[in-house]
């Protein structure tokens, strides 16, 4: 037996080999045959050449990735483990030679509309697509803004932008041991946040051969099953466990005749590697980029001659796998291995980017909540903000054990918020998601997969409450003023697709974030910094605002910001010009995809303003149904659940998923978009198991 491919109805792969190099070679083949456009783009953007045919768009993230060495940084990680653990290696050598054989026969309308012939797969390229999702996940650009807000408001003034005040989005994950269940067998429920990119960052998937028998979601381009998976006896998830673990050091450079140095913390100046690449353009003319790494690592903005701006600075960037060579994929083969909670805890010890919480259950009752990754022990200083690299006190001295923790009353939840990651990191997601589904769950003694939709897409706001309890103190305001507070105060801050409330509500929010972003007490954050273009949503004041709004509205002071003024101005303003409709009439989903050329610009005019082919949507950046719009910029979304699941350890069978758009990346195909409308109305699709309800698609 070589490879067999079977479908069902939803278009699902479902694959049955021999052997495990025959399974991963037939999974790379089906995901470039299903995913051929998305995969030639990832590589692309690992590489960073996508500017090559997207054009000047692109030109940004490809001057980052030269510059932080992505790809660089996956061969290392591949050459090394090739030598420590082969057999994982040859597994994604055979993954890669099924991806090129896919990509052969690809048939994705991109390719030809741009005459673009698919590039070639190299063992370390999945590792580099893995680098270059997860490069910007631990957020370290925070730091900047931390310093930015440090230097102009004080140190006092960090608390309140916090991600602890509301967070942008994240993950829900909940796990119920078999006590609370009908069944007597664990539960284990969630939604990954991300981009929501069409065809989407997940992919639904089934691997079966005599050592293993796995569905779960894997990552395109990535061989096996990482976040999400059901063995039959055992099944995980996980969510980002908001760690620090990626810092930034300011560097002092000078050019010599022989290059680059850079001073180091013992007074010295040490040689920088250097040398230059060239970024093609397509449109436009190359670009050269110069890329210098130090012995902290490579220099991600400003040189010797400091930022474009000619502010004498340079950021080098510190992360784990550029120090240790390692992307824990040596986790990825014992995972699909894993029978028992102790063999997926064992695979994860093997982790490494990102740091993730995992929670996981097998039939023998075994249960698992635990953080996975590596983070480095260092100065608090250097988690904070950037860090010189002149002065000793900020070299990395070993690596944090990883946390473990327990169940409540039979269940644990994580949802980015602090808990057993805490003494990892510096900023949480707001505890809104967690303590509404904590409450959810505490309202029923036993829960079955089937109940559990009720919980991914609950649209009860608390964040709400701060700028409610503003409008409850106002006075004096005019009659249509005051029937839309009377009203906001009658609403059951349920953020539905069908409620003209929470359209109200959502736009007041919005013209209070506006107002108190133009105050003059923050014009020193309006300033667009010289900084790289991909690190500059993480600078952008109206967004900063709108996401810590709880927090400025709940402070004691605020640099003299007269709030109470600034909630009457935008409750007058909104009574003026209420909303015509309702939360969905803006709050649609507007997923990324990546286009070129006239294609690129019909979308972006499109997408200017919401569109019927926009789906309206409920949720908001603090529910349970996480669909983040940004207050005061837009109520078009762009993040969400990118993925739904149960697993239900009773019966895999019983296990239900459902992704946002469907499993094909062909457009024109019954399964690109089929899922669509599940999503949205949150139902789930069963997991099917049996072999006999699919249907035979090839032999590979």
């Amino acid at each position: 037996m070589t490879a067999e491919t079977y479908r069902d109805a939803w278009g699902i792969p479902h694959l049955r080999a021999g052997g495990v190099r025959e399974l991963a070679r037939a999974q790379g083949r089906v995901t470039a045959l299903d995913r051929g456009w998305q995969l030639e783009v990832e590589r692309h953007r690992a590489q960073g050449t996508a500017a090559a045919f997207l054009g000047t768009v692109a030109l940004p993230w490809d001057r980052f990735a030269r510059r932080a060495r992505l790809d660089d940084t996956a061969r290392r990680c591949f050459a090394a483990l090739a030598e420590r653990d082969p057999q994982t290696a040859d597994w994604v050598r055979a993954y890669t030679d099924g991806v090129n054989e896919g990509l052969a026969g690809n048939a994705a309308p991109e390719f030809s509309h741009l005459d673009l012939a698919p590039g070639r797969w190299e063992p370390w390229t999945p590792l580099a697509v893995w680098l270059g999702t997860h490069i910007l996940f631990a957020g370290f650009p925070a730091k900047l803004w931390r310093e930015r807000v440090a230097e102009h408001l004080g140190e006092e003034a960090l608390g309140l932008f916090a991600a602890d005040g509301p967070a942008t989005a994240g993950s829900n994950g909940w796990l119920v041991s078999g006590e609370r269940t009908t069944t007597g067998q664990a539960l284990i429920a969630g939604d990954p946040h991300r981009f929501i990119e069409d065809p989407g960052v997940y992919q639904q998937i089934r691997l079966s051969c005599p050592e293993f028998d796995v569905v779960g979601l894997a990552v395109p381009g990535v061989p096996g099953i990482a976040h999400f998976g059901h063995t039959g006896t055992v099944a995980w998830a996980i969510t980002n466990a908001m760690a620090d673990y990626q810092d930034l050091y300011r560097e002092r450079l000078r050019r010599t005749g022989a290059g680059v140095e850079a001073l180091g913390p013992d007074g010295r100046w040490r040689r920088a590697t250097r040398h230059t690449e060239t970024v093609e353009v397509a449109g436009g003319e190359p670009v050269e980029v110069e890329v210098i790494e130090t012995e902290r690592g490579p220099v991600i903005a400003g040189g010797p001659e400091g930022l474009d701006d000619g502010t004498p600075v340079a950021l080098s960037l510190r992360h784990p796998p550029r120090v240790t060579a390692d992307l824990g994929f040596g986790a990825l083969l014992p995972l699909l291995r894993a029978r028992r909670v102790a063999d997926v805890d064992r695979a994860f010890d093997a982790w490494a980017e990102p740091v993730n919480v995992v929670q996981a259950a097998d039939t023998e009752g075994g249960l698992l909540h635990r953080v996975a990754g590596r983070v480095p022990v260092r100065a608090e200083a250097n988690r904070v903000r950037p860090v010189p690299a002149w002065e000793p006190g900020h070299a990395w001295t070993g690596w944090h054990p990883m946390p473990r923790a327990g169940l409540t009353d039979g269940v644990a939840v994580m949802a980015n918020q602090r808990g057993p990651a805490g003494p990892l990191g510096v900023e949480f997601a707001a505890p809104h998601r967690a303590g509404r589904i904590t409450a959810l769950l505490a309202g029923k003694d036993h829960w079955s997969a089937g109940d559990m939709p009720a919980i991914h897409t609950d649209t009860y706001l608390a964040s709400a409450a701060p700028l409610l309890d503003h409008l409850a103190a106002l006075g004096r305001l005019s009659p249509p003023a005051a029937r839309l507070r009377e009203s906001l105060l009658r609403w059951d801050r349920h953020m539905d697709a069908g409620s003209a409330d929470a359209a109200a509500y959502a736009a007041v929010r919005g013209a209070v974030v506006r107002r108190l972003a133009a105050h003059p007490a923050f014009a020193a954050l309006t300033a667009p910094p010289a900084w790289p273009e991909v690190l500059l949503p993480w600078l952008a004041l109206v967004p900063r605002i709108g996401f810590a709004l709880e927090h400025l509205l709940r402070a004691e002071e605020l640099y003299g910001v007269d709030r109470p003024a600034a909630v009457r101005a935008a409750v007058e303003e909104v009574a003026a010009a209420p909303p015509a409709g309702t939360w969905g009439d803006t709050h649609r989903l507007v997923p990324w995809r990546a286009l070129t050329g006239p294609s690129y610009d019909a979308y972006r005019a499109r997408h200017a303003h919401p569109a019927a082919e926009d789906p309206p949507l409920s949720g908001d950046h603090d529910c349970v149904l996480c669909t983040s719009a940004v207050p005061g910029l837009t109520d078009l979304a762009a993040r969400g659940p990118a993925a739904r699941y149960v697993w239900d350890l009773a019966r895999r069978e019983d296990s239900r998923w459902v992704v946002p758009l469907g499993a094909s990346g062909l457009p024109g195909s019954p399964h690109h978009r089929d899922q669509l409308p599940r999503w949205l109305r949150g139902d789930l699709a069963p997991v099917v198991t049996d072999w006999n309800l699919l249907t035979k698609e090839t032999d590979v």
